[in-house]
């Protein structure tokens, strides 16, 4: 009997310390998302002060300004990793468009504001993927512990569920051609 008692104690403290472990490991998911949200927003209030300074400078080049807003309006609105994954990457790709832009108007390149604006966005854009790499670690370890047993059984009785990886686009993991 005591040792029917004993089984059944340390069964429920098993329980109990795997389950406290995953809602850990899904609260440090929530408060990763929550730095990559933090960082995006910073650049998303970077990119109108960017947006004028190139319109002043580069007043044909509505198309290129245009596809920025277009991109930054979708990134605001997506919701959830995966859309945001698809979302920032477009951002992303418009962005780059507005630097090689730059690069055809001497007035914009020697622009004091363009240059910080260049800056900060560079800087936002490094501290984004350390975010998002912190984000696919935590969520990684809460995928890990979903799928492996006896864990999984816990994830299960209680609806932990997997996490989405914020992952890039497609078009992203080709290398770009330099010629010289």
């Amino acid at each position: 009997m005591t040792t029917v008692l004993v089984i059944l104690g340390v069964l429920v403290l098993y329980i109990i310390f795997a389950y406290n472990g995953l809602v850990a490991r899904r609260n440090q998911c929530k408060e990763a998302w929550a730095t990559i949200d933090t960082q995006l927003k910073r650049r998303y209030d970077l990119i109108p002060n960017l947006l004028e300074t190139v319109k002043g400078a580069a007043k044909h080049e509505k198309e290129t300004l245009n596809a920025v807003v277009a991109a930054r309006t979708a990134a605001m609105a997506a919701t959830g990793a995966a859309d945001k994954s698809v979302a920032e990457n477009a951002l992303s790709g418009a962005l780059k468009n507005i630097f090689a832009l730059a690069e055809s108007y001497p007035n914009l390149k020697a622009n004091e504001n363009f240059l910080e604006l260049q800056r900060e966005l560079s800087d936002t854009e490094t501290k984004i993927q350390a975010t998002r790499q912190f984000y696919n670690t935590v969520v990684m370890g809460l995928n890990t512990a979903v799928e492996q047993f006896p864990t999984n059984l816990i994830a299960n009785m209680f609806g932990i569920t997997k996490e989405k990886l914020f992952e890039i686009d497609e078009s992203e993991r080709v290398a770009p051609k330099v010629k010289f």
